[in-house]
């Protein structure tokens, strides 16, 4: 029985960001505790998926199947752990391409909610930027900012107070969190 759904990011969130991009399966290497904290809810109920901008591809610094490549060894490596994720979904355009998917705009959350069977209001949606939680806002979720990757530069630049998102440690705090507060959690 499904416990609800919990959106990620990827680079920041579940493996270390590059300033010159994730390439290759060999580059992709993640943050300690995060894949754990996917096994870790996945075992607890919840289906876990992936929303990411990998604008990689139209800088051409990656093709389609390098990041197919990547994308397997982290669904591997988490299957590997006792987990699932449950969809990958990303963002190939160009940060000046006006397309609708790449966060802050949400079209790569409202794909998942559609092929998912999932309305988004209150789903915990977990980054480390600020698009993210733009794009969290927007469709209703809930936004949950981790402080790896580029999440202690987000938190400190973030001024409304008022709409701050829940901060964590890592994704493995977020997911202690959602575990712990989740009703149906197994005793």
């Amino acid at each position: 029985m499904s416990r609800g759904l919990v959106i990620l990011d990827r680079d920041g969130v579940i493996n270390h960001d590059s300033d010159s991009f994730i390439k290759s399966p060999d580059e992709w290497r993640p943050i300690d505790g995060s894949i754990d904290a996917i096994a870790r809810l996945s075992v607890a109920g919840f289906d876990v998926a992936v929303a990411t901008n990998q604008s990689g591809v139209a800088r051409w610094l990656l093709d389609l199947s390098a990041l197919e490549a990547i994308h397997k060894k982290m669904e591997g490596v988490v299957r590997d752990a006792g987990g699932v994720l449950a969809r990958i979904v990303f963002c190939p355009h160009h940060p000046d391409d006006g397309c609708h998917c790449r966060k802050p705009r949400t079209d790569l959350f409202l794909q998942l909610g559609h092929e998912l069977g999932v309305a988004l209001n209150g789903v915990p949606m977990v980054g480390d930027s600020e698009r993210d939680m733009i794009a969290a806002r927007a469709v209703g979720g809930r936004p949950m900012l981790v402080l790896t990757g580029n999440g202690k530069s987000t938190a400190a630049t973030l001024t409304d107070h008022a709409s701050s998102p829940e901060t964590f440690e890592d994704l493995s705090a977020a997911a202690s969190f959602l575990i712990a507060e989740s009703p149906h959690r197994s005793t």
